[in-house]
């Protein structure tokens, strides 16, 4: 399985001078935690529902700041054809929950996350236990 088949492909967008007002909305109408802030096609920072609420503390007019003035810069990408296990290595080593998904010219095609992955894995051992109580008539959990 690869990364781009874990996470949707459908992600919410906003250009680094949207205002967080519209970054909000967007994230309240898609139910979804966090935009991928993106020049032309390509991912240049990430606005998570916690940055909103953390720049209330900081600016008087939180409505009016631009995404780009609390979203997170220089995130780290994966590949859309990269195995599965890149999501593993990613969050380890970025202590990050979310990652912008490109293909091989760094366009944005998705978005995966820490619940994409652990659906999957839950998924996945589901087959595993179908197949243990298969074959092994007497095994009860």
């Amino acid at each position: 399985m690869s990364v781009g088949e874990l996470g949707p492909n459908d992600v919410v967008t906003a250009g680094p001078n949207t205002e967080l007002e519209t970054v909000a909305q967007r994230l309240a109408s898609n139910n979804v935690g966090a935009a991928v802030v993106t020049e032309g096609e390509e991912p240049v920072g990430i606005v998570t529902d916690r940055d909103i609420a953390l720049e209330v503390a900081q600016s008087d007019d939180v409505a009016a700041t631009p995404a780009e003035d609390v979203m997170t810069a220089g995130l780290t990408t994966l590949q859309e054809d990269a195995d599965a296990i890149e999501v593993s290595r990613a969050i380890k080593e970025e202590n990050a929950r979310r990652f912008p998904v490109v293909d091989e010219n760094g366009e944005l095609t998705g978005i995966v996350t820490l619940d994409d992955l652990v659906a999957t894995i839950g998924e996945q051992l589901g087959n595993v236990a179908d197949t243990i109580e298969s074959q092994s008539p007497d095994y009860s959990p």
